[in-house]
């Protein structure tokens, strides 16, 4: 092998790549290098401060071809590590990241311990680089990661966590806002999902760092972005399209030019927002070792602050989460949050979706009815507008479905009269509030509104406060010992997941017969309701008693239902076809009412209670919404296809042949023919012969 002793010394790069190759051949060449950076290091370190490129290359050099000499540099890692410590404030930016490199390098070809470089590297994040800072909080995400990506490292993880809990009380403001990213990322990545985890970044939420305080806090709301942005209507959306056409016909101008720049920007962050997944961390409110304590804690540095109101909102949120989420008593933030219920209060459908979210089954009544009361006195009133009387309207409807308990008759039979209101969206709000108290509570509705009584609200028991309503057997399992599958069918041959209920009948005659007896049913009804009214004008003992005994009997037969349903919950192994069938059975007493015939199906089926309150669910009112520019035009360009083009007909033979005068006057400018238009009015004699002297004069002239 030829060697180039004469340029190896200053070609460093070409030295490396023949040392990877042949190590035992260039290690003079090696020891020459070595000796080399030891005396430039000694040198370096009287002045840190001034930066040093041969140090540099030569440092990048041993890191390069650390694997071939392992003994010569056992020491070169931690030569690097005790510089940065040491002068870790006054390097050069550009020096310390090429440190910084070289030692990830040495990381990569496992000869140095990942706990060593990863303090350092919490160390550093003091510096004042951001650069460095982005980069070294990037690896140290992407090396924990791949550190437990085949099996979790308990130990180290436990070393570090406890590295980071330190970390997070630092003075240092950006060393410990980038401890609590670092934390929260990997918890997005699924690398540390553990309670210690969760709970070390709860103790964030308490720092004096505001930074460090809000990052915490909107790891616990699930979401970076604003919840507004997520709902806004298309009427708010930026239309780029709109505004690059006004920019083009419009005077050019600066400011134009850095509009439609910040409106491409925005545009792009949409798109980039709709085609990004939802990230949900709600699990993380369950991996809370003292939610009670948290909660106090929180509320308690929620009354003495004196931040901004956006950290306010948010910091009521998390504690709403909590208190609904852990159903744990905390009357105070009730009676704090009932202050903010104002029409004209910023954030407001904010304020009732927290009042929601933190109302449960255990809550009081006591503690619950002034809050609605307060609510249906500054929203639910006439002076208010139609839209603040809906919201007011659909947040009482949240509050009871988690606490039925906070209403009383007196207040829902006041809010339930507005079934009739004027305005459509506050009747559907009153509408919907009324259709929960029928499936909940139906005793505090009013009899007329009580609609006609099912089978499901047949089996309603009376709530009490405090009371564990806990069933030992799946509830309409004993429809799965009756043999009447005429009237429920499973839609498994067709493999769509909705099923439907088919009235199925065999013949004609079955179907006269049917009639028959619907309308003898029908006319028996009327007489029956016409008994009613005259029983009740005679009020006669006979039909109390008649009464009892048919509430008797019903209790009866449900007992026995219960009975065949807890027989076939112990006896048998339910299947994912006996579940279906059960659902559709119970879905069926919903619809079923206790006399004969079928109860108008609502539109919207009730749907399972998640664990938060959506904003939508407040803010959903009843209207037609206003289309944006883009959908109007798109739906008028519909409306015009396979239809004749609208104004005048071109009814030549040949469309390549020329027009008459006519015509192509129709397309000229106005200042064009405005004087033979004006020749086209009527003149009367005089001018005439004004017109005829003067042309005479003109030409007498000529002559």
């Amino acid at each position: 092998m030829v060697r180039h002793n004469n340029q190896l010394p200053e070609n460093l790069p070409q030295l490396q790549n023949l040392i990877k190759r042949d190590p035992e051949s260039y290690k003079e060449e090696f020891n020459q290098q070595y000796h080399h950076f030891q005396n430039t290091l000694e040198v370096f370190s009287l002045t840190p401060d001034k930066p040093n490129k041969t140090l540099d290359e030569l440092v990048m050099f041993m890191a390069q071809v650390a694997q071939c000499y392992p003994k010569e540099l056992a020491n070169f890692p931690q030569q690097i590590i005790d510089l940065l410590q040491k002068f870790n404030t006054i390097l050069d930016n550009s020096m310390r990241m090429q440190f910084c490199r070289a030692l990830i390098l040495l990381r990569n070809k496992n000869l140095l311990a990942p706990t060593d470089l990863l303090e350092l590297f919490f160390q550093l994040l003091r510096c004042q680089d951001k650069n460095l800072r982005t980069f070294l909080q990037t690896h140290i995400v992407t090396d924990i990661k791949n550190l437990n990506a085949k099996h979790k490292n308990a130990k180290l993880n436990t070393t570090l966590q406890n590295f980071m809990f330190t970390m997070l009380k630092d003075s240092n403001t950006k060393a410990a806002k980038m401890s609590v990213d670092i934390m929260i990322e990997l918890y997005r990545k699924n690398v540390w999902v553990d309670a210690k985890t969760v709970n070390v970044i709860a103790t964030g939420c308490f720092s004096k760092i505001t930074k460090v305080m809000v990052a915490s806090l909107k790891f616990f709301l699930g979401k970076d972005e604003d919840e507004k942005s997520d709902n806004s209507d298309s009427e708010n959306e930026i239309d780029p399209k709109e505004v690059m056409m006004s920019n083009k016909f419009n005077k050019k101008s600066r400011k134009r030019e850095k509009n439609l720049a910040k409106v491409k920007k925005l545009a792009a962050k949409a798109y980039k927002k709709k085609s990004k997944g939802e990230s949900f961390n709600f699990s993380a409110l369950h991996l809370i070792h003292d939610p009670q304590g948290m909660a106090e804690k929180l509320f308690h540095q929620l009354e003495t602050t004196t931040k901004r109101f956006e950290v306010k909102l948010m910091t009521l949120d998390v504690i709403s989460r909590l208190v609904g989420l852990h159903q744990l008593f905390l009357f105070n933030f009730y009676s704090y949050i009932q202050r903010f219920m104002q029409p004209h209060q910023r954030e407001v459908t904010r304020i009732l979706q927290f009042a929601a979210q933190a109302s449960h089954e255990l809550v009081p009544p006591d503690v619950m009815e002034p809050l609605l009361k307060t609510m249906a006195n500054n929203f639910i009133t006439e002076r208010n507008s139609s839209d603040v009387m809906a919201i007011g309207l659909n947040a009482v409807r949240e509050i009871c479905s988690r606490c039925p308990l906070a209403m009383n008759e007196d207040l829902l039979q006041d809010l339930a009269e507005y079934k009739n209101y004027r305005d459509r969206s506050v009747m559907m709000a009153s509408r919907s509030l009324i259709q929960l108290f029928r499936n909940v509570r139906p005793t505090l509705l009013h009899k007329r509104d009580r609609g006609r009584p099912t089978e499901a609200t047949e089996e309603l028991e009376e709530i009490h406060y405090g009371q564990i309503n806990a069933k030992d057997y799946v509830r309409g399992a004993d429809v799965l010992l009756t043999n009447k599958t005429e009237e429920v069918e499973i839609n498994s041959e067709s493999g769509s997941d909705d099923d439907e209920w088919i009235d199925i009948a065999h013949s004609d005659e079955e179907i006269e017969k049917d009639e028959e007896t619907s309308e003898e049913e029908a006319s028996s009804e009327e007489e029956t309701e016409q008994d009613d009214t005259t029983i009740e004008k005679l009020d006669e003992p006979a039909t109390k008693v008649k009464r009892k005994t048919l509430k008797a009997k019903r209790k009866l037969a449900n007992a026995e239902k219960a009975e065949l349903a807890k027989k076939v919950t112990l006896e048998r192994l339910l299947t994912d076809e006996d579940f279906k069938r059960i659902d559709l059975a119970n879905v069926k007493k919903q619809v079923f009412s206790m006399k004969k015939g079928l109860k108008r199906i609502a539109d919207e089926n009730p749907k399972e209670r998640s664990e938060l309150v959506k904003l939508g669910d407040i803010e959903n009112i009843y209207k037609k919404r206003k289309h944006d520019k883009q959908t109007r035009i798109e739906s008028v360009r519909q409306g015009q296809e396979g239809r004749e083009k609208f104004g005048y007909k071109d009814g030549r033979m040949n469309i390549n042949c020329s027009k008459t005068n006519r015509e192509k006057r129709k397309t000229k400018n106005y200042q064009m023919i405005k004087h033979k238009v004006k020749g086209k009015v009527k003149r009367s004699f005089k001018d005439k012969q004004i017109a005829l002297r003067n042309h005479l004069i003109k030409l007498k002239k000529m002559k």
